[in-house]
């Protein structure tokens, strides 16, 4: 059962937009714009509100995934963030898929770092027949050996493919939506916002969960990012990673360096309202944008990456524990699904 509605003495409009959510009546697109253009005199009223979402699904529990670059450069695609794309001349490792040794021992070390989810990602527009059976080999003995979930991150899938992962053991697919419709063609000319569309409906189909999200700071206006949070609440995907630009140089977005560590948890506040039962992830970037106000950030999120991303690196894991420990929060043992709401 959903907690009564409860009228907060600040009498904040966000509070009451929260009360509306947790009725189950969600906001609009007008509500959401609102936020992300919140002043910083509100900016604590908004968190707070968000909180109170996050604490009714997710309670303080913080979901920990561990990121495994399988497949690094050799990619024909143009996404214009990406080290990895054809248009990079990042200097970044370039290889194949990784071996079976290579690959275990990636999730021993999620396993250690207290994660429960493996995120095997391979960079490419689509996963060759040669990928699919690596990944359909290790997959069962990953969760046999460690117990962990698999993520997988492969690029385009048909049907048939988004089915032997499901076979396989595959949890859940990672497919970011990345930005709007609008604004898709901007970043990427070598694919469709609707191709990941697709991927994410072959992906359903097939009954894995989906996790998808974008990055922010990118051109795109608050309009871009509203319509992205509306299409991922159509898709109802499980779990999104809200990354903020690290500007890599040599891709085509070097220049689109600086965010307000305040608009970035503006957005994750918008992200949290639009889709509240939602797995939210601070994903890449936050240590470079979200700097000194990360932990505020997990008042509203309630999953991170512990570890390195792509090819950027994140932060200590020391410093990810001691972060959820300061603030009052556990790491949860279990990343399928959303918590039940606490009465």
């Amino acid at each position: 059962m959903l907690s009564p509605i409860i009228e907060t003495s600040s009498d904040s409009r966000w509070h009451h937009l929260a009360n509306n959510v947790l009725a189950g009546n969600g906001v609009t697109r007008e509500d959401a714009i609102s936020i992300l253009g919140t002043s910083d005199d509100e900016f604590l009223n908004l968190l707070s509100a968000a909180y109170r979402i996050r604490h009714q699904y997710f309670g303080k529990t913080v979901q920990l995934y561990f990121l495994m670059n399988a497949k690094s450069g050799l990619c024909p695609e143009d996404c214009h963030y990406c080290s990895q794309s054809k248009v990079s001349d990042a200097p970044i490792p370039k290889y194949n898929i990784l071996s079976r040794d290579k690959l275990m021992d990636g999730a021993k070390l999620a396993a250690e770092r207290q994660s429960k989810t493996y995120c095997i990602v391979i960079s490419g527009r689509a996963p060759n027949e040669r990928e699919m059976k690596a990944v359909e080999t290790i997959v069962p003995e990953i969760k046999k050996t460690f117990g962990l979930n698999i993520c997988a991150c492969l690029g385009l899938l048909s049907e048939e493919q988004a089915l032997r992962l499901k076979a396989a053991g595959v949890d859940k697919v990672n497919h970011n939506l990345n930005t709007s419709r609008e604004h898709y063609a901007e970043i990427c000319t070598t694919h469709t916002f609707d191709d990941r569309v697709e991927t994410l409906k072959n992906v359903r189909k097939a009954g894995m969960e989906l996790c998808s999200g974008g990055i922010i700071g990118m051109g795109e206006k608050h309009e871009d990012i509203v319509e992205m949070a509306f299409s991922l609440q159509e898709l109802q995907v499980e779990s999104i990673p809200l990354n903020f630009l690290h500007a890599i140089d040599g891709t085509p977005l070097e220049q689109q360096e600086y965010l307000n560590a305040r608009d970035c948890i503006r957005a994750l506040c918008m992200m949290r309202f639009v889709n509240p039962r939602s797995e939210l992830r601070i994903a890449g970037g936050r240590e470079r944008h979200l700097r000194s106000l990360q932990p505020l950030g997990l008042f509203v999120a309630n999953s991170i990456f512990v570890g390195d991303y792509l090819t950027t690196q994140g932060q200590a894991p020391e410093e990810d524990y001691n972060m959820i420990r300061d603030l009052g929060f556990e790491i949860t043992g279990s990343s399928v699904g959303p918590a039940q709401p606490q009465c």
